[in-house]
């Protein structure tokens, strides 16, 4: 069995990051963008989650090899909302189901708690049993759907969100 680590995202797994995202950009309804992007629009999207509030983290196999990633940040752009994160959550397509998400959700949520935050959300595809199993199984309770708020592959998408107190 694969020993997983998790540690901060860096730079050096741009390249890997920008693969699973556009991997789920194509051929999932994870993410509701069409476009895949380079690695240079990761590298961006990687900078915004080293402010202060956010957090972006990797999951690595003992040869080196990243598994996946996680990062949470603003959930509105409100003062209010500050203690409030949302989640997500990307897994290499070939290492689902081995308990990599698991490691990086507990990972995500402790560090959410040790920086204070109060609330983490997930707002997670309607359809997508894995993600709110995995969800459900850490404690997220569901808040609501938000029927056919959203579209992909020519079909209209219902959005369930979820909630931890932390």
């Amino acid at each position: 069995m694969t020993e997983i680590s998790i540690r901060p995202a860096t730079d050096a797994d741009v390249p890997t990051i920008t693969a699973i995202y556009n991997d789920a950009v194509a051929n999932t309804v994870a993410v509701w963008n069409d476009e895949i992007v380079d690695e240079d629009n990761r590298r961006a999207w990687l900078r915004g989650y080293r402010l202060p509030g956010t957090c972006a983290l990797v999951a690595e196999a003992d040869d080196g090899a990243v598994l996946g990633y996680a990062t949470y940040g603003e959930f509105r752009h409100y003062d209010g909302f500050r203690h409030t994160v949302e989640n997500s959550i990307y897994v290499d397509g070939t290492r689902r189901a081995g308990g990599v998400g698991t490691a990086l959700m507990q990972a995500l949520i402790e560090h959410a708690r040790r920086n204070g935050k109060h609330v983490m959300v997930a707002a997670i595809e309607g359809g997508n049993t894995a993600s709110i199993r995995l969800h459900t199984k850490l404690g997220f309770e569901g808040c609501g759907t938000i029927r056919q708020v959203g579209t992909k592959f020519d079909r209209w998408l219902d959005m369930t969100l979820m909630q931890l107190m932390l």
